[in-house]
């Protein structure tokens, strides 16, 4: 093999290569807030979002690299947005929540990971829509929403509010209004999420819903 037909060669394998390994690799969210799972076998996405609460089409949304989502393997590496400074925000909304509770003589409402879910959304569509309505222009009703969302309840409520700067804010305002006050001291609900979202100018969102399966 002459030197010209050597190079040649080794070209074309080093662009084999270079295409084949960036076929194969993972793109990487751009959050970084997220965790790198490997799967193991008899794994699904599903188990997967339901092991880290988090919602499958975030999952799905975050992972491009698979062609078909129901298809993964043992050793794939599946990255898990995990929203954790929102969740923190939303789970000391849940604490303050109960402890009003507790003070009139109620029982902790249950967190529902999936129900936050739907609120989280709820207040994202507020934000993304400029609206401020318990009827979403995408999701309609609360009532409609959650059932979409695949939750069913014998009965159901919802706070949401606008611009308060903090958890303690949010709850206190409620807790100041009769209609909210209610829905939070209702002995009818056991479960509760809360949805939190920020627009870039820094207005807060709040959606506070309440089930009973």
């Amino acid at each position: 093999m002459n030197k010209n037909k050597f190079i040649l060669s080794f070209c074309l394998v080093f662009c084999f290569l270079l295409i084949f390994s960036s076929n194969c690799s993972y793109a990487q969210p751009a959050n970084g807030d997220y965790d790198t799972y490997t799967v193991v076998r008899g794994d699904s996405l599903w188990k997967i979002a339901v092991k880290y609460q988090v919602g499958l089409s975030e999952i799905i949304a975050a992972n491009k690299q698979f062609k078909n989502p129901n298809l993964i393997y043992p050793g794939d590496k599946v990255y898990v947005p995990l929203f954790s400074d929102i969740k923190a925000i939303e789970r000391e909304v849940i604490n303050l929540t109960n402890q009003q509770r507790q003070k009139n003589g109620l029982p902790p409402l249950k967190y529902n990971w999936q129900l936050s879910r739907v609120a989280r959304y709820k207040s994202a569509d507020m934000r993304d829509k400029n609206y401020f309505s318990h009827t979403s222009p995408t999701y309609g009703s609360p009532a409609k929403m959650i059932s979409d969302f695949g939750l069913k309840y014998t009965a159901m409520g919802e706070n949401i509010a606008m611009g308060q700067r903090t958890a303690w804010e949010v709850v206190d305002g409620w807790m100041n209004s009769s209609g909210h006050r209610a829905n939070i001291l209702n002995k009818n609900y056991t479960e509760i999420g809360v949805g939190y979202a920020k627009s870039s100018s820094g207005k807060t969102y709040w959606t506070q819903m309440f089930i009973r399966p």
